[in-house]
C-alpha cells in the first residue's frame, strides 16, 4: 500500500495553549474543529498546502470521561508529564485511500494494525486505527517494540470533502517530517510495511524520541517539535 500524510497532531494540555504555540511559530492560529465525545477530547485545525492539515488536540474538560482510554496516549503518564512542559508535535496520521479499505486491511493484519474504529463529527465520517489501551501505535518484531508517535495512525475518510481538502489553506507547506529514535531501524521496518517510509525521514539517535516538522511560512521556515 502507498499512503499520504493526512495530518500532524499537536498535543496540548488545553486548546488555548496549543493554539498559541502554533500561532506563535506559524503566524496563523488553528480554529474551528470540535469535540470527540467518544474519546473525551476536542480539537482545533489549520489547513496547509498539499491536502494535509494540522490538528491541536487536548482533553475536553467539559466532556464526560470516555468508557475507554483516550487516543494518542493522552491518558498515559509519560504523555501527561510531557504536556506539563508545553504543547508539542506528538504524532501524525497517514491517509489510506480507495481502493484500499482500512477495515479490511486491519482484519487481515490484526497483529500489525490496531482496530479501525469509526468516528464522526457533523458531516465528517472517518475510520482510524486506535490501540485498545489508547497508546500511540508501535511496531513489534522479535520481542522489541518502538513507536513513540513516530509510527503513524492510519486514517480513512468516508466522505469526499475531508479536512485536508475543505479547510482554507494559508501559505503554509510541510517541507519535511522527520524523527529521531534509538530504534530507528525497527521503525523503518514498520514504515516500509505500511508503505509510509517515503513520508518521514528517520535518524538513529540515543536519548528521548523526537518528532519534528519543518514548515514553510511567509516568515520563512519554522519547526514544530
Amino acid at each position: 500500500m502507498k499512503l499520504a500524510i493526512d495530518h500532524l497532531v499537536i498535543a496540548a494540555a488545553d486548546l488555548d495553549s496549543g493554539t498559541e504555540y502554533v500561532a506563535r511559530l506559524l503566524g496563523v492560529a488553528p480554529a474551528g474543529g470540535g469535540a470527540h465525545p467518544r474519546m473525551g477530547t476536542h480539537n482545533r485545525v489549520l489547513g496547509m498546502a498539499g491536502g494535509l492539515y494540522l490538528e491541536v488536540i487536548a482533553i475536553d474538560p467539559d466532556a464526560e470521561a470516555p468508557a475507554r482510554p483516550r487516543w494518542f496516549g493522552l491518558d498515559q503518564g509519560a504523555v501527561r508529564a510531557r504536556l506539563e512542559q508545553g504543547p508539542y508535535l506528538a504524532h501524525w496520521a497517514a491517509r489510506v485511500e480507495a481502493p484500499l479499505d482500512l477495515t479490511q486491511m486491519q482484519a487481515e493484519h490484526p497483529d500489525r494494525l490496531a482496530p479501525a474504529i469509526p468516528m464522526s463529527r457533523g458531516d465528517l465520517r472517518w475510520r482510524l486505527t486506535v490501540p485498545e489501551d489508547g497508546s500511540l501505535p508501535a511496531w513489534r518484531e522479535a520481542g522489541h517494540a518502538a513507536g513513540d508517535g513516530l509510527l503513524p495512525t492510519l486514517i480513512q475518510w468516508d466522505v469526499p470533502n475531508y479536512p485536508g481538502l475543505s479547510l482554507a489553506r494559508p501559505d503554509l507547506a510541510l517541507v519535511e517530517l522527520s524523527g529521531r529514535h534509538p530504534q530507528a531501524g525497527l521503525l523503518r521496518q514498520g514504515l516500509a510495511w505500511m508503505g509510509a517510509d517515503h513520508l518521514i525521514h528517520l535518524e538513529q539517535a540515543d536519548g528521548p524520541p523526537r518528532l519534528s516538522a519543518r514548515i514553510q511560512t511567509p516568515r520563512g521556515e519554522q519547526v514544530l517539535a
